[in-house]
């Protein structure tokens, strides 16, 4: 089978792999879609992990070969799939911290070499321990619907994390494919949400997804012109108050700062992009001990959310194939994780789609 092979930093290359063989209690998946996501990008981009590796883990596909102790699953079967799934036991899982579970940090999926998600390739083994995230796509829903389900996972848990009441406003900074994730969950959950980026496509989309106003960085777009600032913005929006929440869907430090700026006492920031280690800023310490404001975060998914989720995306209430712009194929995947890595004022979501031939 074709596969895209990390083999050192910035150096993936198209090769050919056996197509995996699986254990009793194992799927074969071939691969329709899979989505290119940040984590995969900074691995790649600055070598953080050892090679040879098969990236890509927001993958839904076929199921081609069931296990022979496996239950409740048949070939021909299209699937999501979902790479990590906690013991639910351990002390870790006790207290819902379930990105923090020894056998979560396990990768159950691969296509070769050291497990790593597998998607950018023709073919996937899924091990038993994560048999349990497998969901299966209704008819009317596509592949690239069924690969969108773990990011949105990643954003409902985040998400989850904020003490909101109906009406309270929340500044979503960055409307990539990640802050309108949030931009749309926020909104059904009742916020009033201020989404800002740098792109007015971006913001537009954000409209649509329901936030309330909108600010382009470096300019006032239609929706604020009416303030001079985001601060007077927010200052106005809130009359005074300050925002009730802020999550950073971007990877800038001066943007935490800012937030933690614009959210009343006693508010949240959460950081949701800043997932590079040894990376250090500046906080005023103050405004979390005197003004009580929180500074948190949120990494990776919730199993537990996988029904909450499916219903979400298959039911279009988060419609997420607005959020996809661009579809490459898997000779391609150097191109896409380059795009998503630079992304551009039309570009959103990206997908590489290996299109696999039958075993």
């Amino acid at each position: 089978m074709r596969a895209v092979v990390y083999r050192a930093a910035n150096d993936l290359r198209v090769e050919t792999l056996p197509v995996p063989s699986i254990r009793a209690g194992e799927l074969l998946v071939r691969v329709a879609a899979c989505g290119v996501c940040p984590t995969d990008i900074k691995k790649i981009q600055y070598g953080t992990v050892p090679p040879p590796r098969v990236f890509g883990h927001e993958t839904a596909g076929t199921i081609v070969q069931v296990g022979r102790d496996v239950r409740g699953f048949a070939v021909g079967e299209r699937v999501a799939l979902h790479h990590h799934v906690p013991c639910l036991d351990c002390h870790a899982c006790r207290r819902h911290a379930y990105a923090q579970c020894a056998q979560y940090k396990k990768t159950g999926i691969t296509a070769g070499f050291e497990p790593a998600g597998g998607g950018y390739a023709e073919y996937v083994r899924v091990m038993p321990f994560v048999l349990p995230g497998v969901v299966k796509i209704p008819a009317r829903n596509s592949f690239a619907e069924g690969a969108m389900l773990e990011p949105v996972n990643t954003v409902l848990k985040a998400a989850r994390r904020l003490r909101l009441l109906p009406g309270d406003v929340v500044l979503v900074a960055g409307q990539g494919p990640i802050g309108l994730m949030f931009t749309r969950l926020l909104a059904l959950r009742g916020a009033a949400v201020i989404a800002t980026d740098l792109f007015q496509p971006r913001l537009k989309l954000a409209g649509s997804l329901g936030a309330r106003w909108t600010w382009q960085a470096g300019e006032a777009d239609g929706t604020a012109r009416v303030a001079a600032s985001l601060a007077e913005l927010v200052h106005r929006v809130t009359r005074g108050r300050g925002a009730d929440a802020a999550v950073v869907a971007v990877p800038l430090d001066p943007v935490v700062t800012e937030c933690l700026q614009l959210v009343r006492g006693a508010g949240q920031v959460l950081l949701f992009s800043h997932t590079r280690r040894g990376a250090e800023t500046a906080v005023d310490l103050a405004s979390v001990c005197v003004d009580e404001k929180d500074l948190i975060g949120s990494y990776s998914a919730d199993y537990t959310l996988q029904r909450q989720v499916a219903r979400l995306v298959f039911s279009r209430q988060l419609d997420v194939r607005a959020l996809i712009t661009h579809r490459f194929p898997l000779e391609k995947t150097a191109e896409a994780v380059a795009l998503a890595a630079r992304p551009q004022p039309d570009s959103l979501k990206v997908m590489v789609e290996p299109g696999a031939l039958e075993c």
